[in-house]
């Protein structure tokens, strides 16, 4: 096994490379703006530092979110072509379940939640590190402040809304190496992943305008 692994769903634009045991290589930069730029730079790197080539790769992980819709298909859209191109298999797994994975709570339940911006979070509560109890959720922090209080919480989203998550722990981004453990846990267990399909949990901003008047030549 060796899974390439990669998510731009949060501002990090991260990769790594798992051999079914281990993480054997990774790369993780934090630009929001920058995804498109830096993904497929950071695949060669982390191939250099294997001593790889990318045709050694036997599947591919991706994170499908929740996130942005401009940073998550640029990662999503990649995971796909190099499935096709190498005809390997694509696997998705929650990007909250990834940072869930690598949280630094001794035990649950916690909360993991991440900047969705307008004001808003992307969210899900966790019973440990490997189970999710909530599906995924966007909303407003005082929104949920009952829901989750008391609970200690992990994400970018924890440390930019400290009234309603006053106990925030690392890591703030997701990492690809995180992904790629947890899949090939779940995949060495014989478990089914999520098919690599994004989780927008919102409408796109750009829609057809309502009322818009049709010019039609006479």
């Amino acid at each position: 096994m060796l899974l390439l692994a990669l998510d731009t769903a949060t501002p990090a634009v991260t990769v790594a490379l798992h051999d079914g045991t281990d993480v054997i290589a990774s790369s993780s930069q934090v630009d929001a703006r920058r995804h498109g730029e830096l993904l497929l730079p950071a695949v060669d790197r982390v191939l250099a530092e294997a001593g790889l080539k990318l045709d050694a790769v036997t599947g591919i992980v991706v994170g499908i979110g929740p996130g942005p819709y401009t940073g998550l298909r640029v990662g999503l859209m990649t995971a796909d072509t190099f499935g096709l191109a190498l005809g390997v298999p694509v696997h998705g797994v929650c990007t909250l379940d990834g940072l869930a994975y690598a949280a630094d709570v001794e035990k649950g339940p916690f909360v993991v939640a991440t900047d969705a911006r307008r004001k808003e979070v992307y969210w899900a509560r966790y019973a440990d590190s490997r189970t999710r109890l909530t599906e995924p959720a966007v909303d407003r922090p005082a929104d949920i402040a009952e829901v989750v209080k008391g609970l200690p919480a992990v994400g970018a989203g924890a440390l930019l809304y400290p009234d309603t998550f006053p106990v925030a722990h690392a890591p703030e981004h997701v990492s690809a190496a995180a992904l790629a453990s947890l899949a090939a846990e779940r995949l060495a267990a014989g478990e089914e992943l999520p098919a690599p399909r994004p989780l927008y949990l919102r409408r796109p901003d750009a829609q057809v305008p309502k009322n818009y008047k049709v010019v039609t030549p006479k």
